[in-house]
């Protein structure tokens, strides 16, 4: 197991004050079982009249926040202590077909009911005709879940130009296919349009991944960035009759989590935030402000630093 500080601030500012903002935050790291939540904390400023912390839909941290008071600049600083092991997956689930992982083909495999939605289009993910036949490259077949969702990750890795100037928050699958460049985000959407225009569920994941300074440097605090992946269901193979009326949590299956921009599996050096259909339903920070200002500025910090290795 690993452990972590996580820290995330976000910092607003405008050329004239904001009378009322309104927003939404996924900073809060997911307690799973190869995750563990230690310690969390977030702190906006000013602070806001209304600040309520829930679960959204998926399940995610979410938390609803409402600025009255004029200001000029907003922070929201988040800070997180996270103990995260290597998960482990079902080899025989890794092994079973891909053509198993596909719900609204196979309502019979148990879990197809929860996997059903991420194996639709969703705003950020379309399912565009390149995607699509690109995604059939890997899914040949009778080949092995697990082989076909490590290929195709690799593949994009390999076609695709890792290029922050490539694309912006609104380019589209399109725009990344025809580019074959683009950012972690694109490189998850890319790859869950390939999946999920063949009919295989996967859904976005968002989060941080621990990096090492190179040889011979020193760490340089808030020089993190947050990151995307993805992550592919893996049906439990057993007895469909199995699942019950109430469905089960643990007929869900699993979920196999690839990176494509790092072309590994994602590991202990992993901190899952949020998942979702897309980064439309777990961006770290989003919300509508009132104001007369014409420019505004936008900087994120990131810091992901080892507490040591627990045994």
């Amino acid at each position: 197991m690993r452990a972590y500080r996580v820290w995330h601030r976000t910092a607003y500012t405008y050329s004239k004050p904001v009378q009322d903002s309104v927003g939404q935050f996924h900073l809060v790291p997911r307690p799973l079982p190869w995750q563990r939540v230690e310690a969390s904390d977030v702190i906006v400023s000013p602070e806001p009249g209304d600040l309520s912390a829930d679960r959204d839909y998926f399940g995610n941290s979410s938390t609803y926040f409402h600025v009255t008071d004029p200001h000029a600049e907003l922070t929201i600083t988040s800070s997180s202590e996270v103990v995260v092991d290597d998960p482990v997956y079902d080899q025989a689930a890794l092994a079973q077909p891909w053509e198993h992982a596909r719900p609204l083909l196979h309502p019979e495999v148990p879990g197809a009911w929860r996997a059903t939605e991420y194996a639709l289009e969703s705003t950020r993910a379309r399912h565009v005709p390149e995607a699509t036949a690109y995604g059939a490259e890997s899914l040949t077949p009778g080949r092995p879940l697990g082989e076909a969702a490590t290929d195709l990750m690799q593949r994009i890795f390999r076609d695709f130009t890792y290029d922050k100037t490539a694309t912006t928050v609104t380019s589209t699958v399109a725009d990344a296919m025809r580019k074959r460049a683009g950012v972690c985000q694109d490189f998850a959407h890319v790859a869950l349009a390939c999946l999920r225009g063949n009919g295989v569920a996967a859904r976005y994941v968002s989060g941080y991944l621990a990096t090492e300074p190179a040889p011979g440097k020193e760490r340089v605090f808030g020089a993190d960035a947050s990151h995307a992946w993805l992550a592919v269901w893996l049906p439990r193979v057993g007895d469909a009759g199995d699942v019950d009326a109430a469905g089960d949590a643990a007929d869900e299956g699993q979920w196999l989590a690839i990176d494509p921009t790092n072309n590994q599996w994602a590991n202990d050096r992993y901190v899952t935030v949020a998942w979702g259909r897309d980064y439309g339903d777990v961006s770290p920070v989003k919300g509508i402000i009132f104001t007369k200002a014409k420019r505004s500025t936008l900087r994120v910090q990131v810091d992901v630093a080892p507490r040591g290795e627990h045994a």
